[in-house]
């Protein structure tokens, strides 16, 4: 059986069922039964045309469940003449539903697992394995998503930049239970690519293609973090850095800059250094206060501190810290590294340790409390 043919032709079948007038949340249970009846039948009589098998079956649970619930009786005689088999409809409406499972009426959470059920094909169990929560608690979560966007229509264009982030927190949820989360978002990116027209959608798979190639690199073998300046980067995937390189040349070729190609601007110059030392920081700093203007993002402020300590020597970068507010994420942590590096190992180890204390996961709150031990062993006594 092959997943991952199944996996894309999800979207396009659902997609038929809800133009033919199919409620999303019944349209959407129907697919996932089609699915399984295909996983079942599929290994000893495989169909010449597996999406127009899909489309037949998935339309005939669907009448089924109609037909099965008195509330929807009436509705009954807009479904009386099942369309008769033959080949699946050749309109894509990938697009609508990405633009559907990212209405702004849904929670960041709920518009993503949304995204990974309807969009990716996952099961409800892929779903709660990979956010590591009961399976019973995802199907909840996708329930209420479904019933949410139910009445919504598709007359209106999507928001793009709302699909974009719905797609951007999928691959920075990584790897987790059984399924790698960061590939199945580049996936959706490259489906998302092939079915629309945007700068900026080119710019976000740049950015996940340059980031993932890293992936590697990113743990020792104990799997404790290793920082991008200490990587080994013989273990980076030349070919995806390659790949994201072109892809960002080509959105930004377009002069519609968006925050997703600078962002890819900045890794792209990160992956084309040989080593740490021969990074590019003028430069990096020139994209970074172009994403200020962009976002005007505290984050994007903060990271710009480091490439302003990187390119002008960490005084200036503590004077570009002073500018940010303190509670922002990770605040600490890069006040400690700059203090490091201007040569207060005192106050650098005093905050890492405080930096450590705050770190959002145990692989990072590690790393922060070895910088501060190796800093207190390197003190005077």
């Amino acid at each position: 059986m092959n997943e991952s043919l199944l996996r894309s032709l999800t979207p396009g079948v659902l997609g038929v069922l809800v133009r033919r007038g199919a409620d999303f949340a019944a349209a959407e249970d129907a697919v996932q039964d089609a699915l399984l009846e295909a996983v079942r039948v599929w290994p000893d009589d495989p169909p010449r045309d597996a999406k127009g098998w899909l489309v037949t079956v998935a339309w005939r649970k669907f009448l089924d469940a109609t037909r099965s619930e008195a509330a929807r009786r009436r509705r009954e005689d807009r479904f009386d003449e099942e369309p008769a088999p033959g080949p699946a409809p050749s309109a894509d409406d990938t697009l609508q539903l990405y633009f559907l499972c990212a209405h702004p009426s849904l929670t960041p959470s709920s518009a993503v697992a949304l995204t990974l059920r309807a969009v990716g094909g996952l099961s409800t169990r892929q779903i709660a394995r990979a956010y590591l929560v009961p399976e019973a608690t995802m199907a909840q979560r996708i329930s209420r998503a479904k019933r949410t966007v139910s009445g919504v229509r598709f007359d209106h264009p999507g928001d793009v930049a709302t699909v974009l982030r719905v797609l951007y927190l999928v691959f920075n949820e990584g790897y987790s239970g059984d399924v790698d989360l960061a590939a199945e978002a580049i996936r959706l990116t490259r489906q998302l690519a092939a079915a629309i027209d945007h700068p900026e959608v080119g710019g976000l798979l740049a950015l996940m293609l340059i980031h993932h190639a890293r992936r590697a690199a990113r743990t020792a073998p104990d799997g404790s973090l290793v920082p991008l300046a200490e990587q080994d980067r013989a273990r980076w995937d030349t070919e995806a850095i390659a790949e994201g390189i072109g892809v960002l040349q080509g959105a930004l070729a377009r002069d519609r800059l968006g925050e997703f190609q600078a962002q890819a601007a900045v890794a792209a110059l990160h992956a084309d250094a040989p080593s740490a030392e021969e990074t590019d920081w003028v430069q990096i700093v020139e994209w970074y206060d172009e994403l200020v203007g962009l976002t005007d993002s505290p984050v994007v402020r903060l990271n710009r501190a480091v490439a302003v300590g990187e390119a002008d020597g960490p005084r200036a970068g503590l004077a570009a810290l002073a500018a940010v507010d303190d509670s922002v994420p990770r605040h600490t942590a890069v006040a400690a590294y700059l203090h490091e590096r201007d040569g207060d190992l005192e106050k650098a180890a005093r905050l890492y340790a405080e930096a450590a204390h705050e770190a959002p996961n145990l692989p990072e709150r590690d790393h922060l409390t070895r910088r501060a031990a190796r800093l207190n062993a390197r003190r005077p006594r």
